[in-house]
């Protein structure tokens, strides 16, 4: 392997590190339709399900199977009309429906049950669980329309399900649900995977869609978005397509019901559940029940995430060394930028209320987020935090990085400028530029 292709691993690998420890015992829900196994991308699939299965993380599968039922009712000569998104499932059309979801679940299951030498399931050994787990009921009459035999999820028998993951078993579920008179309805693979989530208190919502994300206004993807945001997102985008509409609306109510984060990622992108999950931006969209990001005042649980960032700094004499002891008692004047629990960025304000001056310390960005506005973010953080606490002014002191101050309104200023106890410890050898921001 190159030299570099080898660096890139070990960098991806210790980056997931944290992710891996995370993930350990949480309940994953992961929702996907039948055209990943039309598609024949079932497989690939099935490598990165097992590999989150050997890392202990509890894996709950939900599949579709629409375009199965779609053919299947086509070759009988048959169809279905949809209102509302929705399928009305006839006496006629149900038999179909299940022979379709059977059709999937065992592809699904056979695509799992891999074990061939030189592969990456190569003993793996993923034992799959299904049964009676979902309770359903008809969804009924609405506005005029008689639904039949489709129903809507009325109970996950969540203790069952948490039995059988509790034995390292992936479970799989089908959109068909059972009422306790014994009748069988056709139910939407979506609304059963939201369910799922909420009834097993899942840590993730997964939704394998058709798009790579949610598309932003400049024709990116949008990495995050809190409640608030995708409820405006919807708002503003009311020619968004109905898959993805759909899914926002599942997002929201899985988050507002206590499931934190909810991803939709790509079903084409081989290896984008690992992508999402264990590299720190991601490849697809994320909807969480509180930012993904946020600046803060530290902790001293911080101080671990703020030497790993500014110790190659003060290597390379950018920044003054600061011992783990001297930070511990520093840590209140900290600010930090947490993204997905890693500390990104950090500053600190040391008052001198006296003078009315406050000193800009130990501003540090993580190089994968450099020239991103966070070394912005955290200085308007720290001018604000400064005029609340009644300072004039701040003052920083630089030797490599007096351009980037300059820019953003500093001006060059003598040590004399600097009040008298920090001239007194005005380091002559390190010799740093004296720049000076007022604050009126």
């Amino acid at each position: 392997m190159p030299t570099k292709d080898l660096h890139n691993f070990v960098h991806w690998f210790r980056e997931s590190s944290p992710y891996i420890h995370r993930f350990r015992r949480q309940t994953f829900v992961i929702a996907f339709g039948g055209e990943v196994v039309a598609d024949g991308h079932m497989h690939r699939l099935a490598h990165d399900l097992a590999l989150l299965n050997s890392l202990g993380i509890n894996v709950v599968l939900v599949h579709g199977a629409a375009g199965q039922i779609d053919a299947l009712l086509a070759q009988a000569g048959l169809s279905s009309q949809r209102v509302g998104g929705r399928r009305i499932t006839e006496l006629a059309v149900l038999p179909h429906v299940k022979a379709a979801v059977g059709q999937v679940r065992l592809e699904v299951e056979a695509a799992l049950s891999q074990g061939l030498a030189n592969s990456p399931m190569e003993g793996a050994r993923v034992r799959i669980s299904g049964g009676n787990f979902v309770l359903a009921q008809p969804l009924g009459v609405l506005d005029g329309v008689d639904f039949q035999h489709t129903g809507r999820v009325r109970r996950v028998d969540a203790p069952a399900v948490q039995h059988h993951l509790d034995l390292d078993e992936i479970v799989l579920l089908s959109p068909i649900g059972y009422s306790p008179t014994g009748e069988i309805f056709n139910i939407n693979a979506e609304e059963l995977a939201t369910e799922a989530a909420l009834a097993l208190n899942a840590a993730k919502l997964i939704f394998l869609t058709e798009h790579s994300g949610l598309p932003d206004d400049a024709g990116g993807i949008l990495r995050q978005l809190t409640i608030s945001e995708t409820q405006g997102y919807l708002d503003r985008h009311p020619a968004l397509p109905d898959d993805l509409k759909q899914h926002l609306h599942s997002a929201l109510r899985a988050c507002a019901g206590g499931v934190p984060r909810v991803h939709l990622i790509s079903r084409l992108l081989d290896g984008a559940l690992l992508l999402e999950l264990f590299s720190r931006d991601g490849c697809g969209t994320l909807i969480s029940s509180d930012p993904f990001e946020n600046i803060r005042p530290a902790t001293i649980h911080d101080v671990g995430g703020i030497i790993e960032l500014i110790e190659p700094l003060e290597a390379a004499g950018v920044l003054v060394k600061r011992s783990r002891e001297l930070l511990e008692m520093e840590i209140g004047h900290f600010v930090v930028v947490e993204r997905d629990g890693q500390v990104i960025a950090c500053a600190a304000l040391f008052p001198y209320a006296a003078d009315g001056l406050g000193e800009l310390a130990c501003l540090a960005v993580h190089p994968d987020y450099r020239r991103q506005g966070r070394g912005d973010q955290v200085l308007q953080y720290i001018v604000q935090k400064a005029r609340q606490q009644g300072l004039r002014g701040l003052f920083v002191l630089t030797t490599q990085t007096a351009h980037w101050f300059a820019e953003r309104g500093f001006q060059p200023a003598d040590i004399d400028a600097l009040p008298m106890p920090r001239q007194q410890l005005y380091n002559f050898q390190r010799r740093s530029k004296v720049f000076v921001k007022p604050l009126a």
